[in-house]
């Protein structure tokens, strides 16, 4: 997982201990479980690997949260988009897009004065046109279909987090894709990452708890 292996620390009270045994990209932690030395970065971190990344995300608003936070993420660390989520969730409304397709100028100036947010228009508004888009996918078929369609049929077995690419030819097929439909802030390697997070690719390492 790219995107969140930046966010390494060398030293954390939450790390757990090495088992040699494991990839060293695995740590052991107290309740015995292991994961991907990232997991252990925080206790949100942990969390997320432990109740939801990777998890299959098969609604209407739940992908379209995943697509905004990536977008959200471009240049920054998915521990600061993670820090945010709650407030995000809170500004857009549950991420529903039926809501936020209608947001107004005078909306868009609001969310650039909360602190709270990541505050760059140009992601604000990719939100509120990915919205748009969102509700225009219904008429052929909704966008669960249309990121489920092209679920790539291959199986990645990584062993160490250097195994895991940073993006695939079907990744980068998303991308074009989702920007053919309108979708803005994505790219081959976001795309990489959405498939991650919503279960389309399973890249947990060989020896994590949640591999299977």
């Amino acid at each position: 997982m790219s995107s969140e292996t930046a966010n390494i620390p060398g030293e954390n009270k939450h790390l757990g201990n090495v088992t040699n045994s494991l990839s060293p990209d695995l740590r052991i932690g107290e309740d015995g479980l292991a994961r991907p030395v990232w997991a252990y970065s925080s206790e949100l971190m942990r969390d997320y690997y432990d109740t939801e990344w990777g998890n299959e995300v098969r609604t209407e608003i739940g992908l379209y949260e995943r697509i905004c936070l990536e977008g959200m993420q471009a240049g920054l660390s998915w521990a600061t988009v993670l820090n945010k989520r709650e407030a995000f969730r809170e500004v857009f409304h549950g991420f529903d897009p039926d809501v936020v397709a209608g947001f107004s100028e005078g909306e868009i100036g609001t969310l650039l004065q909360d602190a709270r947010i990541i505050r760059s228009r140009p992601k604000i508004s990719a939100v509120i046109s990915n919205a748009v888009e969102t509700i225009r996918l219904r008429d052929s078929g909704g966008l669960v279909e249309f990121l489920w369609s092209r679920k790539p049929q291959i199986e990645y077995r990584p062993a160490t987090l250097r195994d895991i690419p940073t993006q695939s030819t079907e990744s980068a097929q998303l991308a074009k894709d989702l920007k053919s439909a309108g979708f803005k802030f994505i790219g081959p390697t976001s795309a990489f990452a959405l498939m991650e997070a919503v279960g389309m690719v399973n890249t947990h390492l060989i020896g994590s708890w949640r591999r299977n």
